[in-house]
């Protein structure tokens, strides 16, 4: 029987070819665009999956309070790693990374070369106790137990040493100390929310054995004993705080520690599921970008909702078809055949489609992929789709779809009488014609979402570009490591900005966009509330060179000792109680130079205008900016300003130059406006993924509709030959089959503005700053939808209108 059913099957599909075409086309792109988003979206889901420990690991992170608001920091001060330790006993290890960032560069000096590496950590000796990483080469409890040594991996020592065994070997760090070479590690999968290529010994590093538990400077994870609840380890961390805290706090701020957090002050302490954290921590210095749990969401849900498409295209087009096997299905069961016969018959045809759809869609997979990646910022390969274990996953999924695209069609076909549609009296029933028009309803609907959401991506990502920064950023070319320079820093300056074309150069720890404005905490003189901000060094040309601008008194300047001098933004000024201060004092506990503990007084000689130094997703925050003398004119990077029609070629300039004082050193720079557009990267990729997938739903909906015009049409081409004899025009035939489709695109409409607005409402809700939902969003959208419809229905609804009427009557 079976046998029988695929026969006829094949034939059926090899006999209507046009049908059979557009059939596969439809579920073809609808089952490759669901499996791109599966494969993207079970690569974001695969991060930190792969510990061997993993469902036992927690990174501990603080929600630092501060009177009237609070931030949540992933870093934590270093001394709670073995605070914690000795407190808790559900707690069975910990370790801390010190990293300067991803892709923070490193100069590494070797057999007399000088090479630039990234993704330097410095991390306890506890590390492969918490993060089981295979090692080639060391025993995992020795490796990092003694001071200056280092751990590479696989892929870094080959790019040292090539095939020489490198232990015991040393690596002199430019500017840092010499590291022998202990142990090589496997390199770092892909998927976790971290990434490194040196991991050095906090043995002997000032920054994790100095005792601090109030300054933030350690990514810290915890190892709970097996079976412990982390609510049980949270529920003990304010005991630990309050133990290991309060009397820093007494010393640094001047106040109990009562009183601190009476003020509003806090350090509250939780803790974060390692799979967790790249979709759901979007903390204060993260380690790298993180995802979107949300955007995940949203991605499978179009993912769902593009297949569901394909499939009522299917059943659409199917339907229309309906009316040429009438006869068919009249004849067999004439002849004997059951209706569950002729439906496993339909059924039989829809999964064949199905699977036959699928080569096609694996196909499409395959070509698209690398435009996929760009697309979205991966590196997927065909390899995480194409495994043993999936392969009957995706065909078990082409016959489900089969089974659910073929369902109705196959239970209207068996069902019809066979005395009826033999003698030509076949006709839809109301309860098949309004689930038609739901289920085109059902696909513009999503398509009109779909359009609307990329609308209002496109739209907030435009008001990001042009708001009103603060500062210029066009034109502005970032120095990165401008350390390297030392003493030579301000001779280096001086050489710059004499190059023709550049309008200023100036020195800085950050500029706005990056994640390294440190904390610092400042108080009125003579009061005990404090103000915690960020904080930023500058020499005196930087606020110019950024074409910053002075609410009141002046930037810093050559003339004047301005070493213990601060400015304030308006809102640091507005928190800390200032109304007129220039030339007012106020004290910070921080004492970045010195480290003595003792507090440091500044003079505050002006206030720069409120401008962005992070993202729109947050407000602007109280920020403190000192000078660059006090840290002996040295600048971790520069930014030059130079003429918008030549700036290859005065970087050209900057690279001579910098050879010159810096030849074992390799020139990086970057461009302010691309770095500050790249904060934007998942808002990028959901804009670019929404504009594609709204595209092809809408085409996979079109072709839906377009069988459906077929299929009323053919059933009213009688109607259409009357009403030609009876002097109806061309036009007036074409807006009458027309009319009642737009009717369904307009319901469409209707049915999804309220959808598109509440779930963009709630994505916007991630900006501090954002654009207002206008009328006109999802008018353009209608409209398309509408206009895209309606060419899709005219062209069978004139042909129809210019059939001959002698024929459109004879045709029953």
């Amino acid at each position: 029987m079976l046998r029988n059913y695929l026969k006829i099957a094949l034939r059926n599909l090899a006999k209507h070819k046009v049908n059979t075409g557009i059939n596969v086309a439809g579920l073809a792109i609808g089952m490759a665009c669901c499996l791109l988003i599966v494969m993207y979206v079970s690569d974001e889901l695969s991060y930190d999956q792969h510990w061997t420990n993993g469902a036992r690991v927690y990174r501990m992170a603080l929600e630092r309070k501060y009177p009237g608001r609070s931030t949540k920091y992933a870093l934590i001060p270093p001394s709670y790693a073995q605070s914690v330790k000795k407190e808790i006993p559900e707690i069975e290890q910990v370790t801390r990374i010190f990293s300067a960032g991803t892709n923070a560069p490193v100069l590494v000096k070797l057999n007399g070369r000088t090479v630039e590496e990234k993704d330097f950590m410095v991390v306890d000796s506890t590390f492969f106790q918490v993060f089981q990483t295979p090692l080639r080469r060391g025993n995992p409890n020795q490796v990092l137990s003694r001071p200056n040594t280092v751990v590479l991996t696989e892929s870094t020592a080959k790019r040292l040493f090539g095939q020489t065994n490198p232990i015991g070997k040393m690596l002199e760090i430019v500017q840092g100390p010499k590291l022998e070479v202990t142990g090589i590690c496997a390199d770092p999968s892909h998927n976790a929310h971290f990434t490194y290529n040196f991991l050095s010994s906090t043995r002997g590093f000032p920054q994790a054995e100095q005792v601090n538990h109030i300054g933030f400077s350690a990514y810290t994870y915890l190892l709970l004993r097996p079976n412990t609840q982390p609510e049980t380890v949270e529920a003990k961390l304010p005991a630990v705080v309050e133990k290991y805290a309060s009397g820093e706090v007494e010393r640094s701020f001047g106040v109990s520690y009562r009183d601190y957090l009476k003020a509003g002050n806090g350090y509250f302490y939780f803790l974060q599921p390692l799979p967790s954290i790249h979709l759901d921590s979007h903390l204060e210095a993260e380690l790298q970008p993180n995802g979107s749990r949300s955007l995940v969401s949203i991605f499978s849900i179009i993912a769902g909702f593009v297949l569901l498409i394909a499939c009522i295209n299917f059943m659409n087009l199917a339907t229309a078809r309906s009316s040429e096997r009438a006869r068919e299905v009249g004849i067999r069961k004439s002849l004997g055949s059951t209706t569950q016969q002729l439906a496993a018959q339909f059924l039989t045809e829809s999964v064949l489609l199905s699977l036959f759809s699928l080569g096609v869609a694996a196909f499409l997979v395959a070509s698209l992929l690398t435009p996929f990646n760009t697309l979205a910022s991966k590196s997927l390969t065909l390899t995480s789709l194409v495994r043993w274990e999936t392969l009957p996953l995706l065909v078990g999924g082409a016959i489900a779809v089969g089974l659910l695209a073929g369902s109705y069609p196959a239970g209207v076909l068996s069902a019809f009488e066979p005395i009826k549609v033999l003698k030509g009296k076949f006709s839809s029933t109301r309860q098949g014609h309004l689930l038609r028009n739901g289920l085109v309803v059902f696909q513009f609907a999503i398509s009109v979402l779909l359009i609307v959401s990329t609308i209002v991506v496109f739209s907030q990502l435009n008001f990001i570009q042009q708001k009103e920064l603060g500062f210029t950023k066009e034109s502005v070319v970032k120095l990165k490591g401008a350390f390297f320079l030392g003493n030579n820093t301000e001779a280096f300056k001086a050489e710059v900005a004499k190059l023709s074309g550049v309008t200023g150069v100036g020195g800085t720890t950050n500029t706005p966009g990056e994640d390294g404005f440190f904390g610092i905490t400042f108080r009125k003189n003579g009061e005990n509330e404090t103000v915690t901000g960020k904080g930023c060094v500058v020499d005196e040309q930087y606020l110019q060179t950024m074409q910053m601008s002075m609410l009141a008194g002046r930037p810093f300047s050559r003339q004047f000792d301005d070493s213990l001098s601060v400015i304030l933004n308006e809102e640091a000024a507005r928190q800390i109680g200032l109304t007129d201060p220039i030339g007012k004092q106020i004290t910070s506990p921080d004492n970045f130079v010195q480290n003595n503990g003792q507090p440091v007084t500044y003079t505050v000689v002006g206030i720069v205008r409120n401008f962005h130094f992070g993202s729109l997703h947050q407000r602007i925050s109280p920020l403190f900016v000192l000078n660059d003398r006090l840290f002996k004119k040295v600048d971790n990077q520069l930014v030059v300003r130079v003429r918008t029609d030549e700036p290859e070629a005065i970087v050209g300039q900057m690279e001579s130059l910098w050879k010159r004082y810096l030849p074992d050193q390799p020139f990086h720079y970057s461009y302010l406006a691309t770095d500050w557009s790249d904060l934007y990267k998942s808002e990028q990729v959901a804009q670019r993924i929404f504009g594609l997938f709204a595209m092809l739903a809408i085409f996979i909906a079109c072709m839906g509709l377009l069988g459906l015009a077929i299929y009323v049409i053919r059933l009213r081409t009688k109607e259409i030959g009357v009403r030609k004899v009876l002097g109806a025009s061309i036009p007036s035939l074409v807006a009458l089959l027309s009319k009642d489709f737009l009717k369904l695109v307009l319901i469409a409409i209707v049915i999804a503005a309220p959808i598109a607005w509440y779930i963009m409402s709630q994505w916007l809700q991630d900006f501090a700053y954002k654009i207002d939902m206008e009328w006109w969003m999802f008018a353009v959208a209608g409209l398309l939808a509408v206009s895209i419809a309606l060419l899709t229905v005219s062209f069978q609804s004139i042909k129809a209108a210019l059939m001959n009427p002698v024929k459109s009557l004879k045709s029953e």
